[in-house]
């Protein structure tokens, strides 16, 4: 599972955000289920953010949350995020050089189409 938290951060404020969500990828990261994550900035705008982060499944992710140390630290970030869809689920993937992949969707009986 994939979510995805989009940012824009005036540019006199970054240091000041960036030393947040360094501390809320630390805080996911101890997380069980958490599989990897990163903080990346738009080349294009720097004002542009956004908060990566993987995991085994729906199940961790959501119990991540509610570990003390997100609510403390992640969860008022990810509160500053875009209102969007954030969490996807993976539906096909693909090694280097290898073929799709695909993945039956967990929220229906078939793959999509």
């Amino acid at each position: 599972m994939l979510v995805t938290n989009r940012f824009v951060v005036d540019v006199d404020v970054a240091d000041e955000f960036t030393e947040r969500a360094h501390a809320a990828l630390a805080a996911l990261a101890a997380r069980p289920g958490y599989l990897r994550g990163q903080l990346v900035r738009a080349l294009d705008d720097p004002r542009h953010w956004c908060l990566v982060t993987e995991w085994e499944s729906v199940g961790t992710y959501r119990r991540a949350l509610g570990g003390f140390d997100v609510k403390i630290t992640a969860v008022p970030l990810l509160a500053e995020s875009l209102d969007e869809p954030s969490a996807y689920e993976a539906l096909a993937s693909a090694a280097p050089g290898g073929e799709v992949v695909r993945t039956a969707s967990d929220r229906a009986a078939a793959p999509y189409r």
